[in-house]
């Protein structure tokens, strides 16, 4: 299993990627083609300084109720969709053409056709599987683990741990050994530590689900039912000595450096030589993002007996490559990660699926095609023009924050000066060569394909950092901040309609892709961006003053969002969701001042009835249009640092007096907080 540090650090504008699913659909043709509103969208019925979220999007989500394929339905679906689309048409030319072997074109298309080619996976079986089934046989001892779970990383199987490169924090110039807390078949440790009644009926449908695959494997009833067992048990164990998602949001936490020698020392009943030899990994220096974890997995270990440990990693193996097995194993796994977990109805149709695992495992290969048919340079240098003006209105809005000392202004702007800005697609593409990809089974080319992936990987510990290398594919509806590299990205993916129109509304495109552009640039200091300084070293470049007055201001979020409830007996957490809803409104805050510079400059027009300034928040609202599953909700709510769709609006414009002058509303309107309980940082 990968585990690239700085991704675990890394901000991202929008929803877990796992979460953007789609059906067909034109951004173009949901929104107004010129303008950009979503004029049939709207619930007139509803004052916008009363609900400004159902104003502008009751409309479209009263007439669009989530389709069974899906746990959540909006407008990043609709924009996923719209690059399926393209990323589909591709991949099928490519797959029916005659393209020369080891070609980029040949290697997509293979990989593309042997997902859709079901007969050849329900004949191969679980045979592709059985290299690393031969491996965990071969586990006779907690020491004599290490060889096969070398294998099984590379593999990308979720087992006990995850490993990768990443920049070290101290010395971010450097890429060095990660190793980080893993191993779990379920979302979150909270899963297997909670004792409501809720919680205990879902851990007896997981140990169903795990029996059920083990079923398949062409176990007995009883034997199936105590291996799922032992399963829940040891995964419970380990999640017992995981440090919380709120947790792991502190750098300081999870930087733990250490020699092999230090970490043998630490975790003594694994074998870290023979492992990192089998891995092809020569540790000058290892991170250990979670100390307490390793020191109690290496107990653990001690306790377990060699039957124990390869049920334990026989499972991880099966949920790992089960979207790849034959039709029984895919569909149990859809039943319980699918239905049971996110409350989708039915499996997404087989091409979307496809398309995605491309996109994932062979996404620079893929994204050449795309860029070229979707994203000209053109638009790549109106994007870029964009991010350069919302920067520079960030850099002189810091030095006017009345909070702020000189001293922090200036190494503020230094290291917002210093942002590396990534736009559209990489200027070096990486090769895929030594990749082979056949047109044989479909789980043989996505081991293949984990084991290239993840040597890649590997192949850059104990270098300088590439900070040519991007962290998303160019289709991919997101954008992020990583503060190791101190640079903020923007796939080609998410510079399109609705966040981003060459010949629309400026209005409308600085409330979508300019609060997009503010919300990465703020995460450079949010709660975690602002330990690392303009190198991307972890370093404190605050004088406590200054850093008091910050963490107030944080605080301020953090309680506005503890208060907040997306469903009935589910509650936000605001330490988890902090840096989120930070850039959120950091981003829109900043987005409206660089929107308002630009206006100054251009003539004012009334669109659709409706002035530039509230054209802005119309395009911040139309982004968040959304529904979301029950299941989904509660799930979000445990795990994802991104707050419900509804409150990234309406919490957000409600800290704004920009909002309440554009759309008029007075004081005690709900949309308008009283100035001593507004948050305010930018």
């Amino acid at each position: 299993m990968r585990f690239t540090f700085s991704s675990a650090l890394r901000s991202c504008a929008v929803l877990a990627i796992a979460a953007l699913v789609a059906t067909n659909g034109s951004v173009r043709a949901a929104m107004g083609a010129k303008t950009g509103i979503g004029l049939s969208w709207m619930d007139k019925t509803c004052k916008p300084c009363t609900d400004f979220y159902q104003f502008a999007n009751g409309n479209w989500i009263k007439h669009n109720p989530i389709p069974p394929q899906y746990s959540t339905w909006g407008s990043f679906n609709i924009l996923y969709n719209h690059n399926q689309d393209v990323l589909h048409s591709i991949l099928e030319a490519a797959n029916k053409a005659n393209a020369a072997p080891g070609s980029n074109e040949q290697k997509i298309g293979s990989f593309y056709g042997s997902c859709m080619n079901t007969a050849e996976i329900d004949k191969a079986g679980t045979a592709p599987l059985q290299p690393l089934m031969n491996a965990i046989d071969g586990v006779a001892s907690s020491r004599t683990l290490a060889p096969a779970l070398a294998q099984l990383l590379l593999a990308n199987v979720n087992a006990f741990f995850g490993i990768g490169s990443g920049a070290d924090f101290k010395n971010s110039s450097m890429s060095i050994t990660q190793i980080g807390q893993g191993g779990l078949g379920l979302p979150d440790r909270d899963y297997y530590l909670k004792t409501d009644a809720a919680s205990k009926k879902l851990q007896q449908r997981y140990v169903a689900h795990v029996t059920q695959m083990f079923a398949l494997l062409g176990e007995t009833p009883a034997q199936a039912a105590a291996d799922a067992q032992t399963v829940m048990t040891m995964e419970t164990t380990l999640a017992k000595a995981q440090m919380s998602r709120v947790e792991e949001r502190d750098p300081q936490k999870v930087y733990n450096k250490m020699d092999l020698a230090g970490l043998q020392k630490l975790a003594p009943n694994f074998d870290w030589a023979t492992f990192f030899k089998d891995s092809g990994i020569t540790p000058e220096a290892i991170n250990v993002a979670q100390p307490k974890y390793f020191a109690a997995l290496s107990s653990d270990l001690a306790t377990w007996t060699p039957a124990q440990i390869k049920t334990y990693l026989k499972w991880q193996t099966i949920h790992t490559f089960a979207s790849a097995l034959p039709h029984a194993f895919e569909q149990a796994n859809f039943a319980f990660y699918g239905q049971t977990l996110t409350g989708a109805k039915q499996q997404l149709d087989r091409w979307k699926r496809c398309t995605a695992s491309v996109d994932r495992n062979l996404g620079e290969a893929l994204g050449q095609v795309y860029v070229a048919k979707v994203f000209p340079p053109s638009a790549k240098a109106q994007a870029l023009e964009m991010v350069k003006y919302v920067k520079s209105t960030l850099r002189s809005d810091m030095g006017q924050l009345s909070w702020m000392s000189p001293a922090t202004k200036a190494k503020a702007q230094a290291k917002l000066d210093a942002f590396m800005l990534k736009i559209g697609y990489p200027d070096k593409w990486r090769s895929y060569a030594g990749l082979d990809v056949t047109n044989g089974a479909y789980a043989s080319n996505l081991i293949a394909a984990y084991q290239f992936n993840n040597k890649f990987d590997y192949a850059h510990i104990n270098k300088p950092v590439d900070r040519s290398l991007w962290g998303m594919t160019p289709p991919t509806v997101n954008a992020y901040y990583d503060p190791t590299v101190n640079e903020i990205v923007f796939p080609a993916g998410i510079l399109q309609p609705p966040f981003f129109s060459a010949t629309g509304d400026m209005a409308m495109n600085f409330g979508g892709i300019g609060a997009v552009i503010g919300h990465e640039s703020t995460h450079g200091f949010d709660d975690e961006g602002s330990q690392f300084d303009a190198k991307g070293n972890l370093a404190n470049w605050w004088t406590p003053s200054d850093k008091a007055k910050f963490n107030a201001r944080e605080q301020c979020i953090i309680n506005q969002y503890d208060a907040l409830s997306p469903e009935k007996g589910v509650k936000e957490n605001g330490k988890l969701v902090v840096g989120e809803a930070t850039a959120d409104l950091g981003g829109l805050t900043i987005a409206y001042k660089a929107f308002e510079r630009w206006q100054a400059k251009h003539p004012r027009k009334i669109i659709d009835g409706y002035t530039p300034e509230q054209r802005f928040f119309l395009g911040w609202a139309h982004v968040w249009a959304s529904s979301q599953r029950a299941q989904t909700i509660a799930l979000r709510a445990k795990t994802d640092v991104h707050a419900y769709d509804k409150f990234r609006v309406n919490a957000t414009v409600s800290n704004m007096p920009a909002f309440a002058k554009a759309w008029g509303c007075k004081a005690g309107s709900p949309m308008v907080r009283p100035a001593k309980q507004r948050c305010a940082i930018w």
